[in-house]
């Protein structure tokens, strides 16, 4: 069991003073197999209105941000306090197999906002490619398990597809970052989605972070951190949802934090919206996941906000 305090600072400079800007704010970690939120803070400079979103149908907590006043700058900082105790999951010799996952999502009849019916089409950002559906179907063999099967296949991203934080943006499809071999864990995350689901597999998005540890006799230093991506599969209703890792080629654990569930990153991206403006803007983004062992004494946790 590992318990965390998670600092998430976005900052927005603007080339001109900004007259206006709303955003949709999700950074507030959901409850979820494993996971209990135990305080969320946020805080914006400058002050703004702050106010519960509108409900998106996917499993997200979304504010919505209003500044209305001239600034030439914008921060928005999370704070999560929060319990993580989840064991990575392994292959059992009972799953069902890749095949028998397919059908079960098919037959479910829950209608619920993680019901596997609504992750198992093509949804606006991942598309199915002839391409990828091959190659994911190397290790999606239909009478493999799902599990063994969803393990192979985030190995194997990990292992063939190059980390690379300049090669790809947040547009690029799947199949352009397939064919390069190289991008982040948002690429890696919609490839492997992309593969599943043309194996008839329900496949979701997660939205969350990553405990990171420094090498040995390095300090870890705050702020290195960064939002992560990885993927969901329905393996069957004895396991349901277990999360698989293509960036690292691992099954989830407690080093994963589930920020935001959704079919894609349109779904669940941390901060999206508008500002009224001339020119463009800078962003930088600084996560720091501090295990509160590390963190030496702390304010006791207000209890979490009530939704």
């Amino acid at each position: 069991m590992m318990r965390y305090l998670v600092r998430h600072q976005t900052r927005f400079d603007y080339s001109y003073p900004v007259r206006f800007a709303r955003c949709n704010l999700r950074l507030h970690p959901v409850d979820w197999d494993g996971q209990r939120i135990e305080d969320y803070r946020l805080s914006v400079d400058p002050v703004g209105q702050v106010t519960p979103g509108r409900d998106g149908g996917y499993l997200a907590i979304t504010d919505r941000l209003v500044v209305d006043r001239p600034a030439i700058k914008l921060v928005i900082e999370s704070r999560s306090t929060l319990t993580v105790d989840r064991e990575a999951p392994t292959a059992l010799a009972g799953d069902h197999s890749v095949t028998q996952a397919g059908v079960a999502a098919s037959d479910q009849r829950a209608l619920d906002r993680m019901a596997p019916a609504n992750f198992l089409f093509p949804s606006p950002l991942i598309a199915t490619f002839p391409e990828i559906t091959a190659w994911c179907a190397k290790e999606l063999r239909p009478e493999r398990g799902i599990v063994e099967a969803g393990l192979a296949l985030a190995k194997a991203i990990q292992a063939q597809f190059h980390y690379d934080g300049s090669a790809t943006e947040l547009d690029t499809s799947p199949l352009q970052a397939f064919a390069a071999k190289r991008g982040v864990c948002q690429d890696f995350a919609q490839i492997m989605i992309s593969g599943a689901r043309s194996a008839g597999v329900a496949a979701a998005y997660v939205s969350g972070y990553l405990r990171t540890v420094p090498p040995a006799g390095k300090e870890r230093l705050v702020g290195a951190d960064a939002t992560h991506a990885w993927v969901m599969l329905w393996c069957g209703p004895e396991r349901g949802w277990l999360g698989f890792d293509p960036t690292n080629g691992v099954t989830v654990g407690s080093d994963h934090i589930v920020c935001a569930i959704g079919r894609d990153y349109a779904d669940v991206s941390p901060i999206d919206g508008i500002f009224l403006g001339r020119d463009g803007q800078k962003i930088e983004v600084a996560v720091d996941v501090e295990p509160l062992a590390e963190a030496g004494e702390l304010t006791p946790p207000a209890s979490a906000r009530a939704r």
